[in-house]
């Protein structure tokens, strides 16, 4: 009977700590979810987003006029950058397949301060200009957090780990910069540290 009760508490700590470690998880269909096993397991949505059958689904299911190709504006955001993020939100297809992403636009001196994505990892590309770029390790058994920064030119690849602070911030004063950056999450979030610390409701 101990034995019997130790094999059971063995797999309920394997099966808790798989969840615990897991993201987005692979998906079991070619696209969005099943509708037939919605009806099976008596759900609507997954993930919050509507079950959808397969009759119902179409091209532009899949398809965003997102015109990334296109400069977008700076000038509102203190930061001097703006992220234009393509998610499950804005793209109903990406549903259960675990990746999406974003155009950053930099104003010369202009940063993607620090921020983290409690969802997703991160990797960019510089499409134009230059970038400074870093992360910053969690907490280390010596009590340090240790910082990897890179100076990245066009063409240049860099990743962010899921949940580390990083940041990006253009070095140039006479020129702007574009990034592009895939995160494997079809919802990765970001908490930028600053505004969450100082400007939580209530005050910490």
């Amino acid at each position: 009977m101990a034995a019997s009760n130790f094999f059971l508490l063995a797999a309920f700590i394997v099966l808790v700590a798989t969840q615990a470690m897991a993201s987005d998880p692979s998906p079991l269909q070619d696209y969005l979810f099943r509708y037939d096993l919605c009806m099976f397991l008596n759900i609507v949505r997954v993930n919050g987003f509507p079950c959808k059958d397969a009759k119902d689904v179409f091209v532009d299911d899949f398809f965003l006029a997102a015109n990334l190709d296109k400069p977008m504006d700076t000038t509102k955001s203190k930061a001097g950058s703006n992220v234009t993020l393509i998610n499950v939100m804005k793209l109903a297809g990406l549903n259960t397949l675990g990746i999406s992403m974003a155009r950053i636009d930099y104003a010369p001196k202009g940063q993607n301060p620090p921020h983290t994505h409690p969802r997703a990892t991160e990797i960019l590309t510089v499409l134009e200009g230059s970038l400074y770029v870093g992360f910053v390790t969690s907490n280390q058994a010596n009590g340090e957090n240790k910082l990897f920064t890179k100076s990245l030119k066009k063409g240049d690849v860099f990743v962010f780990p899921q949940g580390h602070i990083h940041f990006q911030f253009n070095p140039r004063y006479d020129k702007p910069a574009v990034a592009i950056a895939a995160l494997s999450s079809q919802n990765p979030g970001a908490i930028t540290i600053a505004n969450a610390v100082f400007g939580s409701h209530p005050p910490i």
